[in-house]
């Protein structure tokens, strides 16, 4: 069994497990707000990350950014764990995989608004800030381990692959302990990407809404350390597919996400009607929620309790995986005896064309632990990612 031993997070909804907690369960406070700091002249909702982050000056030139800043933020909640495992296991046990799909883009945008003002390229600068390696190498190397270090860049699939690809090496035998999951930094080239697709919402996003027009972005990052030691809560099951159906938008019939669903719940050994809850890609896009609706209706039935999470957080893209199973994660520790889930924010306009589904509203709970929880990933290009996290006791 591949066990979550441990969990870091930094995102919208706060920069410390326990703000996340509050925020997620008790408030259900949205983290998006208002800004343009990624689209100059234009506001618009951002689920961005506003505490202060670790200091990267310490690291090498090619591996300063923001989007390791994150990633050092994630770890320093969960360092004494991994330093633990790495004392237990030997530095060469012990890797490093996860998914990104920003690394340092934001320092190369600032670095080009300088040299196109005339003042040239900053001293600091580095081009290697932007190498999707980065976070992986950069982890490895702040730890001292000799595993393998690697990143996925499969878009909003990425570190949902990252966290199916560490449970391999640890299955394969390659390591005994993994530091797995995911993180990307806000930046204007994804907000200007996505809006030349127009499927950014200038209004807090709305997924399932008759309304819903488009996603917020967010940042993030979420850390685990996964081993075959004991923990609460494991990742009992993952499933990925490629529908190969469109650059951009998902398979209107499912086919691929209906895959990926399946091969988690099989890898688990267990079946749809056991499941508790799902967290939904949920991006709030017209084709998205569709699809992904009457996919979960057709498997599941319309009893299950679901939610989007990235009208609290922004989809944190390469992160927004890791980010949501970190969420999940919360609601099955112990310190959460009834259940209660993350909750669905949305105007409450049900589209008519869509499967009605048992929404998890603020305040909504099972009564008893939740104890499987599905997070699903569907991203460009049809890369699909599935993961299935169980508790264990």
């Amino acid at each position: 069994m591949f066990y979550l031993n441990d969990c870091g997070i930094v995102c919208a909804l706060g920069a410390t497990r326990a703000a996340v907690r509050e925020n997620l369960l008790e408030r259900a406070a949205s983290g998006v707000s208002m800004s343009d700091a990624c689209s100059a002249g234009r506001p618009l909702p951002l689920g961005r990350v506003l505490a202060a982050l670790p200091s990267v000056a310490h690291l090498a030139p090619p591996e300063r950014s923001r989007n390791n800043a994150l990633a050092l933020a994630a770890l320093a909640q969960i360092r004494p764990a991994v330093e633990a495992a790495i004392a237990r296991y030997g530095a060469d046990r012990v890797g490093v995989v996860v998914g990104t799909s920003t690394s340092g883009i934001a320092e190369t945008e600032a670095a080009l608004r300088r040299h196109e003002a005339g003042a040239g390229l900053p001293e600091d600068f580095h081009y290697g800030q932007q190498e999707m390696a980065s976070p992986a190498g950069m982890l490895a190397a702040e730890l001292g381990v000799s595993g393998p270090a690697y990143v996925h860049s499969s878009a909003c699939a990425s570190s949902a692959k990252a966290m199916a690809s560490a449970a391999r090496l640890i299955q394969m035998g390659l390591c005994d302990a993994v530091l797995t999951g995911g993180v990307d930094s806000l930046c204007g080239f994804t907000v200007a990407g996505f809006s030349a697709l127009a499927s950014v919402s200038a209004a807090p996003c709305n997924p399932l809404s008759a309304n819903r027009d488009g996603i917020n972005i967010g940042e993030g990052a979420a850390l685990f350390l996964m081993s075959r030691e004991p923990a609460a809560v494991a990742l009992r099951g993952w499933g990925e597919s490629s529908d190969g159906h469109h650059m951009s938008a998902p398979d209107p019939a499912g086919g691929g996400a209906r895959l990926a669903i399946a091969q988690a719940l099989a890898r688990a050994g267990i079946a749809a009607a056991q499941v508790d809850y799902i967290n939904l890609h949920g991006t709030a896009t017209q084709q998205n929620d569709a699809m992904e609706s009457r996919v979960v209706e057709s498997m599941f039935g319309a009893a299950v309790a679901l939610s989007s999470t990235k009208p609290l957080t922004g989809h944190a893209l390469g992160a927004a995986a890791a980010i949501e199973a970190a969420l999940c994660w919360l609601a099955m520790q112990d310190d959460n005896p009834e259940g209660r889930l993350p909750p669905h924010l949305w105007d409450g306009v049900a589209d008519p064309a869509l499967p009605q589904l048992n929404l998890a509203l603020p305040g909504a709970a099972l009564g008893r632990p939740l104890r499987w929880a599905l997070s699903n990933s569907f991203a460009f290009g049809g890369s699909n990612a599935v993961l299935l996290l169980g508790r264990t006791a």
